[in-house]
């Protein structure tokens, strides 16, 4: 049974916003191992257009850059959405009720599913699907914006932290 894996980039503050803060060289590294070990992703709308960003080649990406497209490429997509009547290559529009529809799809696999969004993950949490939770903590206070828990954050047990690159905590959280 796959294992659904909610992990973001966040502020010290709680909020998610990937225009305002990057990883650097070792931790976008360590996103490139992560997606090449998933089993694929699980995407809410606005997570996964931005994430289309890596379906096209670019001439300015780097070595690292190509292999993280290369690793997403591979991997199976699934977008939740009631708007998109269409996806990219590789992904498919999760149908029907969101829970059975999820339920299905984890037993259906072995191994980590990215789950992408605040929103999406608030869902799922709300339906208890969520297996783990990796919080990338960056030094950073934004003040406003998307909060990483998009509904008051459910009992977790912390699982382990370490230091990745050089000012990023990850925190792996588990359900109580």
């Amino acid at each position: 049974m796959a294992t659904l894996v909610f992990g973001m980039n966040q502020s010290l503050d709680g909020y998610v916003d990937h225009l305002a803060f990057a990883p650097d060289r070792t931790l976008f590294r360590h996103f490139v191992e992560e997606a090449r070990n998933q089993v694929g992703s699980l995407y809410g709308r606005r997570i996964y257009e931005i994430m289309r960003y890596w379906d096209e080649d670019r001439p300015e990406w780097d070595s690292d850059e190509r292999a993280f497209a290369a690793a997403w490429r591979k991997q199976p997509k699934w977008v939740v959405s009631r708007t998109l009547q269409s996806v990219g290559p590789n992904a498919r529009i999760v149908e029907g009720d969101l829970e059975t529809a999820i339920r299905t799809l984890k037993a259906a696999h072995d191994g980590e599913i990215e789950v992408a969004g605040p929103d999406l993950a608030r869902s799922l949490t709300e339906h208890g699907l969520i297996d783990e939770y990796r919080i990338y903590l960056h030094p950073v206070v934004l003040g406003q914006g998307k909060p990483y828990f998009a509904a008051p954050r459910p009992p977790l047990r912390l699982l382990s932290s370490d230091r990745i690159g050089g000012d990023v905590i990850r925190l792996r959280y588990v359900p109580v």
